[in-house]
């Protein structure tokens, strides 16, 4: 086999493979042991049609396509190796001469990786947030504790106020007809929570149990189901029950009921550590992106399109199968938001773009300093993660890990270790 290449853009190339014509020709036979059973010639058994036969009677052009996917198969992998060509995408091949006894020629045109010229990623410089958690953040954690351990009581007297719980049966119309899902018995409604459409909710207030009002609202424009965006609709409302929220007093007896402390001023000061935790946490993740966003802009990159489109691709996947656990279906998913496939691409593609360049100038930079991921490093990341996936023989997950893995494993180590240096030497 020889392989040539030449580079057509700046990332693209055309590579030009010569296969010897023993080789078509072993590739030819290949084909047709394949393809056998379908040939049909007088006085001979299916399957059992010799090759001369084949060729007199149906012609050898009918193997050309197997035999010359069996030569591609066999031969572009070792052509991109060769010429140390690092495809993104599938090639675009044609073929250039073939025939039996002959030598198969074909040309195979591929995007590749771009080069990366790197920037000054030493130095650079970069604000680290900061996040001071509040009193009033303190307050709203201490509000939603209350709330959890509300009691609902009944409401004997007294009409619907805001914040109270009306039970209700309801059946809402557009243009005096009923519409699907547009219907409910029993349903508990917090009035002031927003759950529900436009003002439906306030038009409740002052509804006293037993009694019927009608609400008029109207959909969003996007509220995502043609049938009903933007249309108006009115709602037969019936009152049939009216609970209260009883909460409890923010006082030390509470801070014994809900948590391990003994006094509020406890809570509090747990309440307020957990949430400095969880702001230096935040910062930290921010300051690690816009270091790697900052070595990004000081970098070159002529970027392939097609390594966006699979970026999306990906992102696409993980959505979907985030849906998959919530019981929807992506296209279920587009109906109540809306959207459409193209929309949902276009808006992932900022994102997208972000992400593949950053994973082009973290790989270009862990090459240049020569940084990899040693044994003992591997072991430590497969037992951590072994720990996250099971709750025991941590070892022996650890071990399978890494035999399934590795090569998975030792990235997220070289891109840890290459974020480390850029944090290592950031202003």
């Amino acid at each position: 086999m020889e392989a040539k290449m030449e580079k057509i853009e700046a990332n693209l190339v055309k590579i030009e493979v010569r296969v010897e014509a023993e080789k078509f020709n072993a590739a030819l036979k290949k084909a047709y042991n394949k393809n056998k059973q379908n040939f049909n010639v007088q006085g001979f058994r299916k399957g059992k049609v010799p090759m001369a036969m084949v060729k007199k009677f149906y012609g050898i052009e009918v193997l050309f396509e197997d035999a010359i996917n069996f030569a591609i198969d066999e031969t572009y992998g070792k052509a991109l190796e060769e010429n140390n060509i690092r495809p993104v995408d599938y090639p675009k091949v044609n073929v250039v001469e073939v025939g039996e006894d002959k030598d198969l020629v074909y040309t195979a045109e591929v995007t590749v990786y771009p080069e990366v010229e790197l920037g000054e990623y030493k130095g650079l410089e970069v604000e680290r947030p900061t996040y001071e958690v509040k009193e009033e953040d303190i307050e709203k954690q201490l509000k939603s504790m209350q709330e959890k351990n509300a009691r609902i009581e009944t409401k004997t007297e007294g009409t619907v106020v805001d914040g109270d719980v009306a039970v209700i049966d309801f059946k809402g119309f557009i243009d005096g007809v009923a519409f699907e899902g547009g219907e409910g018995n029993d349903y508990s409604l917090e009035i002031g929570s927003g759950s529900f459409i436009d003002n439906f909710e306030e038009q409740l207030v002052g509804a006293a149990v037993g009694e019927k009002r009608e609400v008029k609202v109207t959909f969003p424009e996007n509220y995502g189901k043609e049938d009903l965006n933007g249309k108006e609709a009115v709602f037969e409302v019936t009152i049939k029950e009216i609970k209260v929220k009883e909460l409890p007093a923010l006082d030390d007896e509470f801070a014994k009921e809900v948590s391990e402390f003994d006094t509020l001023a406890e809570v509090k000061e747990d309440i307020k550590k957990k949430l400095e935790e969880q702001s230096a946490e935040t910062a930290d993740r921010e300051f690690e992106n816009a270091i790697i966003t900052a070595a990004v802009e000081v970098s070159k990159i002529d970027l392939p399109q097609v390594m966006v489109e699979k970026e999306i691709d990906v992102m696409v996947g993980d959505l979907e199968n985030r849906l998959k656990y919530q019981g929807l279906t992506l296209d279920q998913y587009m109906e109540f938001t809306g959207n459409t496939n193209e929309k949902m691409r276009d808006y992932m593609r900022e994102n997208a773009d972000r992400k593949v360049r950053a994973d082009l100038v973290l790989d270009a930079i862990a090459k240049k300093e020569s940084i990899e991921a040693t044994e003992e490093e591997l072991k430590e990341k497969a037992l951590e993660l072994a720990k996250m996936y099971s709750a025991s023989e941590h070892e022996k997950m650890a071990e399978m890990l890494i035999n399934a893995q590795k090569s998975m494993i030792e990235r997220d180590i070289v891109i840890e270790k290459t974020i480390k240096l850029l944090k290592d030497n950031v202003k």
